[in-house]
């Protein structure tokens, strides 16, 4: 398999189902959460609901079943009169890692917004996750000026 396989698109309502399953997945392997799959599942049909809030980018191998996706969620920046959009949800199929997956789907995430006239891209990431955190850089992300404090609930 090569990067040259991959499509990126749009989610489609039909990707439920994937993209749930890969939610479920990515929780388990960077937090050992087991997550409800009836409450995922709910949350990912929630975003095709309600498409204001956000989507989801697939990436598909040889045009067939999703074998990664990312969400996007739209925030107001008022310093910037426009939009910044956060990475969220992040998962590739073990077996398609390292193929240039997500570099693939970060820049048509970034054509988008480019497009759209949002004024930049965020993500967050694990502070262990030096991997990842490499891919980030050599996107020319940078980690200059926030941290990340939250309270969850």
């Amino acid at each position: 398999m090569d990067s040259e396989t991959y499509t990126i698109e749009k989610a489609c309502p039909e990707d439920v189902k994937w993209i749930a399953r890969f939610q479920l997945a990515l929780a388990f392997e960077s937090e050992n959460l087991r997550l409800d799959p009836a409450v995922v599942t709910q949350g990912v049909q929630h975003v095709f609901e309600n498409p204001s809030q956000g989507f989801y980018i697939v990436a598909r191998h040889n045009s067939q079943i999703p074998v990664g996706c990312l969400l996007v969620l739209k925030e107001w920046s008022d310093w910037r009169n426009a939009e910044v959009w956060w990475i969220h949800s992040v998962y590739v199929s073990p077996d398609h890692r390292r193929r240039g997956v997500f570099t693939k789907m970060f820049e048509y995430v970034e054509t988008l917004a480019h497009s759209s006239g949002a004024r930049g891209l965020r993500l967050y990431v694990d502070k262990n996750n030096k991997q990842a955190q490499a891919v980030y850089s050599r996107l020319k992300m940078s980690k200059e000026h926030y941290e990340l404090f939250e309270k969850m609930f």
